[in-house]
């Protein structure tokens, strides 16, 4: 979800993005991984945005990763085998606040090599930053300050000040989403008018995939349950797993619980 929103943010947003990280307000598109001649290394969010002269990679995290400054050089050398005269700006965009020393790692270094890159966290980050565009204000809670209910409220009039009525439904879903992470979700149904979220596209596919993602939990869980009253009748596990499609592992594990409850 957390994803699917920087992604639509920071390629929707391009100029925005540019203007706060690159200092200028460049015009970026996307670059696909598969450009880069290999398959793309899983992350949380990786965006890759490219003018004619620059290339501007963006990781989003709400987690810590250790494998993140490899990354950050494993990327920055497939550019460059692809586009070496492109200048390439590389940064880590830290959401939610945490002591891990993770937050602080801007450098890969092994024998003989050291690579740098920017690091962000944002709830150091000044909040006047994310309050001077559209594509930035779904940020501006993250950032530094006592009083992210007061910036909520900040961000909500900007938000109805938009007159695109499109791209007002989508900074507030965005923003509905991203400031989960801090506030709970009477403080943002309060704040937050509902009914322009429902116009935003990406407000939709998130609630679709939401669905979607609570039907496979619905039918694990029926499975699961047809499973149980199979065991019950002493049907052999071989049989059942060709029945409901569960692993026999999975069986064993099911009817180990089963007996303990009843014990």
């Amino acid at each position: 979800m957390f994803d699917n929103i920087c992604k639509f943010l920071a390629e929707n947003f391009s100029s925005d993005f540019a203007t706060w990280l690159l200092g200028e307000p460049i015009t970026l598109t996307e670059l696909s991984p598969k450009e880069l001649s290999l398959e793309p290394i899983r992350a949380d969010a990786l965006i890759l945005l490219q003018s004619e002269q620059s290339i501007l990679h963006l990781e989003f995290q709400t987690q810590v990763d250790a494998e993140i400054s490899f990354r950050m050089i494993d990327y920055r050398l497939r550019v460059y085998r692809r586009f070496p005269h492109k200048a390439m700006h590389q940064v880590v965009i830290y959401f939610k606040q945490t002591n891990s020393d993770l937050v602080q790692q801007n450098t890969f270094t092994i024998s003989g090599t050291r690579h740098e890159f920017g690091v962000i966290r944002l709830w150091e980050q000044p909040t006047e930053v994310f309050l001077r565009t559209p594509g930035l204000l779904p940020l501006a809670v993250l950032s530094s300050t006592i009083e992210p209910e007061v910036i909520l409220n900040e961000v909500a009039g900007k938000i109805n000040d938009i007159t695109e009525s499109r791209t007002q439904s989508n900074i507030a879903a965005s923003t509905a989403i991203l400031v989960g992470l801090v506030l709970d979700k009477e403080v943002i149904r309060r704040v937050l008018r509902s009914d322009i979220m429902r116009e935003s596209p990406i407000y939709q596919d998130i609630l679709q995939e939401g669905k979607a993602e609570g039907k496979a939990e619905g039918k694990a869980e029926a499975l699961l349950e047809v499973a149980r009253n199979l065991l019950n009748t002493g049907m052999p596990l071989e049989q059942i797993a060709i029945v409901t499609g569960l692993a026999i592992e999975q069986l064993n594990y099911l009817q180990a619980s089963e007996s303990g409850r009843s014990n």
